[in-house]
């Protein structure tokens, strides 16, 4: 008896901070990280066993995101693990996190506007290069941009909903940017599609589906942020005082809002010029 209360003195949280359980994620996400890149590798310079180190590696990957997801979920909706302090150390990683992506996409904007500005005598010194047949910005592009303008007001409506109460408000707000999330994918594999030049078609083709196509990347991330928010709010894990769960989904989804703007404007609008 007297060692189970000097236990439960040691153990009880009696301060603001996280000390998380010992886990095998990080662990286990440093190895399936590096058995995807390097058969990533293997696979692009045609080694066998690279493409099943490669699948193996992403198996791994989402496995354990779907773990470690659900522990940290488990952790800040039923122990209680996410106090006043601990949510601010999550927002600001959240923050840190969202401007480690501005700067991944700073990466390919260098890239197309470093080809635009000056076009090498390689693509005829012109840019874009004679033989693309540039997309109509106001054709898909500009559908595209409406709809995800009207997801960002539809989740910003979600997350007005939940400080103030209104539950069945939140989960409608959720549903239609979910909706209009999976829109905009459908037609931009669509543009995809129809568009007459590919990846290798030059330095067009590459700046134009890195960009674009990584940002389709992130929409289906924040997609699926979403529709796990959609889920626990269904679930009532979100309160009026918590439920930085959602705010976190929100936040990176204007952020991907944002950077479609950036996108429209300088690739399909003053690009195709």
């Amino acid at each position: 008896m007297q060692f189970s209360k000097i236990y439960d003195f040691i153990y009880s949280q009696r301060h603001g901070f996280h000390l998380v359980d010992a886990s095998p994620c990080p662990l286990v996400s440093s190895i399936s990280a590096l058995l995807t890149t390097t058969g990533g590798v293997m696979f692009f310079h045609g080694y066998s066993g690279g493409e099943f180190f490669m699948l193996s590696g992403m198996f791994m990957v989402t496995l354990r995101m779907y773990v470690w997801w659900r522990d940290i979920v488990r952790e800040g909706t039923l122990e209680g693990c996410h106090t006043s302090v601990v949510q601010i150390r999550l927002r600001w990683g959240m923050l840190l996190f969202i401007a480690s992506e501005v700067m991944f996409f700073f990466a390919f904007f260098w890239a197309f506007f470093r080809a635009s500005l000056s076009p090498t005598i390689q693509i005829g010194a012109v840019f874009p290069p004679k033989g693309i047949d540039v997309l109509s910005p106001w054709d898909v592009p500009l559908v595209n941009t409406l709809i995800l303008l009207l997801s960002g007001a539809t989740v910003t409506w979600a997350h007005h909903a939940i400080v103030g109460g209104a539950r069945d408000h939140a989960i409608l707000g959720l549903i239609l940017t979910v909706i209009l999330a999976v829109t905009f994918t459908g037609l931009q594999a669509f543009e995809y599609y129809e568009a007459n030049f590919r990846i290798s078609d030059g330095i067009y083709g590459s700046t134009f589906f890195m960009a674009t196509g990584f940002h389709g990347f992130h929409v289906f991330i924040g997609t699926c942020f979403l529709s796990v928010c959609l889920a626990r709010l269904n679930n009532y894990h979100f309160r009026q005082e918590h439920h930085f769960g959602f705010e976190a989904g929100a936040w990176y989804w204007h952020f991907v809002d944002v950077v479609w703007l950036f996108l429209f404007v300088s690739i399909y609008w003053w690009g195709g010029l």
